[in-house]
């Protein structure tokens, strides 16, 4: 379409969404318990991206389309992750590409997606007035869709216009500044007014009408005129803009007096009429001096110079009306169909969320403390089970019962530590006990260098970037690494705790093995040596009248059983109970009201606590008897050899100890696997962070050298080509014409847009100790990485792999969520 003006893309660069947003959604929503995979989603964004960025180019309604599927999915995705978790750097140059001559950047790079909603959102709006400018004005199919097209786009520069600062929070390039994208909406308004005005015109509307439109379409240009022309903005735009810009407002004010002039004739008002004429053919002829050229310039100044003639012979020898002065005519009167179109909240009609699994970012913060909560009341109440379990084994094995009550001759074992010694030697006993233990300084160190490396990291990048600062003072315009690794250094720190926690239930471990280790040794014996292990004594009789009192302790002995079992069931209970809080969060998202997660934890949670705190009331009444009943058993009863009783005691203890470090190693060894695989997740997090700050800090470093080369050249903008002068602008992207024979054409050479390949980075292996290898990631800066296969466990040597954090870790501290909220 003749005359409209179409906004340039902003250039984009290729960048790897891949692997940041794979890092993201595994360690922040997929666990053991919840393995979603999002590789093919994931795959299918990436795509989606490469395609629309650079099919823009194309500048057809193809491409527009890809564009808007690719900010819907953007925008959706954004809603549902917090604000600068996914590390990715992306890089978006200036549409008008003149930041290295004008002093503003050239180009931007900042690890957000909002930064890229922005800048899709700028070419979606740039695409839009290149498909109107597309159009034929003799179509009332291309009008309309123009029509449509500049004022959806004069939408989405005024929405930028207002929300670019807040999003990006430092100085954007020269096109996303506020005073630019205000002069983009109001040039976008005056076109898709101008529209009307061609509309009305194909349409053969009133004569008034197409005054009044035209008229309109006069102050808007006016104003738009205005706003080019300013001081800061003037720089960016083509020569031809403010050229093309006055050339429409001397037109349809032409345009608007012309019709109007119609409207006089028919009213037999020719004294007006000539007078409007004047003013129309006046200022067409000043548009006419422009060096834009418009065909429909030409075709209404020839119109009105006839008109004009055929008036003033009628006037002179039939009217004889005086004519007015231009001044005092009265206004011709506006009407303004054009309106800019707000954002829809879809762009696209065909959208499909391919991350619809994912939650919004309330709702995930909301489930983070729903399930902290839950560990919290399941931890306590293992906790106070296991105690009093504890207690009451210690106390039974001091009283060496059941054995004391059973029947047994000098040269045999009770019955009860043979089952207790059939069981220790099932699992292996004492060596299974060695290894496990001798297991646990190669997990911890494991966990301690992941997190010492992700340190170094945050460090390695924080001393960088205040070096910098150092060196450029004020032109160091980034936001400093300290601002931006408050979070990363919280979770180290409470990684750090955790670590230390693990090391005293560590401790508490070996002592406890260390305290029984004798006793386990010989309940892992064959029974023939630990027969012969344990000293003879006499033969064990029972007077008649204590017979009633070992029937009650045998009675007594069963409640201590069934109490057991009770406290198993209910930690199975309390570990296995669960709700899928989902849907009651979503539901309760943007309503007021009493949080759902707290009701339904007291309602999943309060009778498995009143079970527990029943079943510690009956251990107290449990134990007050059984004291009561051995003490006169102990009256009573003749027993053989102190000694042997003593050795039996010991061993009733280790069994007892036996079973609890079982429980501990497993959950032990447990725990650290959880822990390399949160950890893990965190490294990939900051090193995600840190190539993202690398690489906007090589950008700025790039700026700030190209400033510094040009004060260094004395300030001095570059003179006009001769070309320029002579031939006038070229047009955005063409590249500067190559010389050629005397009178020989130009010949131009456009400018390609290619996409950078994606480059592979080979592993390779460092000295240092555990498996880890060391990558040159990232152009070249050095990044240590945990391997491949500690990402996810191999089969048989991690027991569980349950979600990390969801059990009862005792003695082992309890992790925290790897996305907590906000305090």
């Amino acid at each position: 379409m003749a005359g409209i003006l179409a906004v340039p893309l902003k250039k984009p660069s290729d960048v790897d969404v891949i692997k940041p947003l794979k890092n993201f959604l595994s360690s922040t929503y997929s666990s053991s318990n919840n393995q979603e995979d999002y590789s093919e989603a994931i795959s299918e964004f990436s795509k989606l991206r490469s395609s629309a960025i650079w099919r823009a180019f194309e500048k057809n309604e193809t491409a527009l389309e890809m564009m808007n599927c690719y900010y819907d999915q953007l925008s959706a995705l954004e809603c549902k992750v917090p604000p600068n978790e996914i590390q990715i750097p992306f890089k978006w140059k200036d549409a008008f590409d003149k930041g290295s001559i004008f002093g503003g950047r050239i180009s931007l790079t900042i690890t957000s997606l909002s930064f890229e909603r922005v800048c899709i959102l700028f070419n979606i709006a740039a695409l839009q007035s290149s498909i109107a400018a597309a159009q034929s004005v003799e179509s009332d199919e291309g009008l309309k869709l123009s029509a449509k097209l500049l004022q959806q786009a004069a939408g989405i520069f005024s929405h930028l216009k207002g929300c670019v600062m807040p999003l990006l929070q430092q100085n954007p390039t020269p096109d996303l500044n506020p005073e630019t994208l205000g002069a983009l909406s109001s040039l976008m308004m005056a076109q898709a007014q101008e529209i009307f005005v061609l509309k009305a015109i194909h349409d053969n509307m009133k004569d008034m009408i197409i005054a009044k439109l035209s008229y309109q379409c006069v102050e808007m240009y006016d104003d738009v005129a205005k706003q080019l022309q300013k001081e800061m903005l003037r720089p960016l735009w083509d020569r031809d803009w403010i050229s093309t810009v006055c050339t429409k407002q001397g037109l349809y004010q032409g345009i608007a007096d012309y019709h109007r002039s119609l409207v006089c004739r028919d009213a037999k008002e020719v004294g007006e009429e000539i007078a409007r004429l004047e003013v129309s053919l006046s200022a067409m002829k000043v548009a006419q001096q422009s060096a834009v050229r418009n065909p429909l310039l030409q075709d209404y100044l020839n119109k009105a110079k006839l008109n004009l003639v055929e008036a003033k012979k009628n006037n002179d020898f039939i009217y004889h009306e005086r004519i007015p002065d231009p001044k005092s005519l009265p206004p011709v009167g506006k009407f303004c169909p054009a309106k800019a179109t707000p954002l829809p909240e879809r762009f696209s009609a065909n959208f499909a969320d391919l991350f619809a699994a994912l939650v919004p970012v309330a709702v995930h913060q909301a489930m983070a403390a729903y399930d902290s909560k839950k560990n919290e009341i399941v931890n306590a109440e293992v906790l106070k089970l296991r105690e009093n379990t504890q207690l009451l084994n210690s106390i039974l094995a001091s009283l060496n019962l059941p054995a004391a009550i059973e029947e047994t001759t000098g040269d045999s074992l009770p019955q009860s530590l043979c089952e207790k010694a059939d069981y220790v030697r099932s699992a292996n006993g004492i060596e299974w006990l060695d290894k496990m233990i001798k297991d646990l300084p190669d997990l911890l160190q494991r966990n301690q260098d992941i997190l010492d490396e992700a340190d170094r990291m945050l460090r390695d990048e924080n001393e960088s970037d205040s070096k910098l600062r150092t060196q450029f003072g004020d032109r160091w315009t980034r936001t400093p690494s300290v601002k931006l690794t408050e979070t990363f250094r919280s979770n180290s720190e409470k990684y750090r705790k955790i670590i230390s926690n693990a090391i005293s239930a560590d401790k508490s471990v070996k002592e406890k093995f260390g305290k029984h280790r004798a006793g386990i040794e010989l309940l892992s014996k064959s029974m023939e040596q630990l027969n012969a292990s344990v000293p003879l004594g006499g033969q064990s009789s029972t007077p008649q009248s204590s017979q009633g009192g070992v029937a009650e302790m045998r009675k007594l002995m069963e409640e201590v059983e069934a109490v057991r079992a009770e406290r198993d069931t209910i930690e199975w209970e309390l570990k296995s109970a669960s709700t899928d809080m989902k849907d009651m969060f979503l539901n309760a998202l943007g309503q007021e009201g009493k949080e759902p997660g707290v009701e339904e934890l007291n309602r999943t949670y309060g009778p498995l606590q009143r079970r527990v705190q029943e079943s510690v009331g009956r251990q107290e009444t449990l134990l007050a008897n059984i004291q009561r009943v051995n003490q006169e058993l102990t009256q009573e009863r003749s027993t053989g050899s102190g000694q042997r009783e003593e050795v039996l005691k010991q061993l009733a203890a280790a069994y007892d100890a036996f079973k609890e470090l079982e429980s501990n190693l497993n959950e032990g060894t447990k725990f650290y696997n959880d822990l390399t695989q949160l950890l893990v997740g965190f490294q990939n997090k900051v090193a995600d962070f840190c190539f993202a700050r690398k690489t906007e800090k090589e950008e700025l470093l790039k700026d700030l050298t190209q400033n510094a080369g040009r004060d260094a050249a004395g300030g001095q903008l570059p003179g006009i080509p001769s070309h320029h002068a002579a031939g006038g602008a070229r047009a955005p992207g063409e590249s500067t014409p190559t010389a050629s024979a005397p009178g020989a054409p130009a010949v131009h050479q456009p400018t390609v847009h290619q996409p950078t390949p994606n480059l592979p980075y080979p592993i390779q292996p460092q000295g240092m100790p555990m498996p880890y290898a060391t990558m040159p990631a990232y152009g070249g800066m050095p990044m240590q990485y945990y391997p491949t296969h500690y990402q996810q466990p191999p089969p048989g040597y991690y027991p569980g792999y349950p979600q990390p954090g969801a059990y009862a870790g005792y003695p082992y501290p309890q992790q925290p969520p790897q996305n907590p909220p906000p305090s």
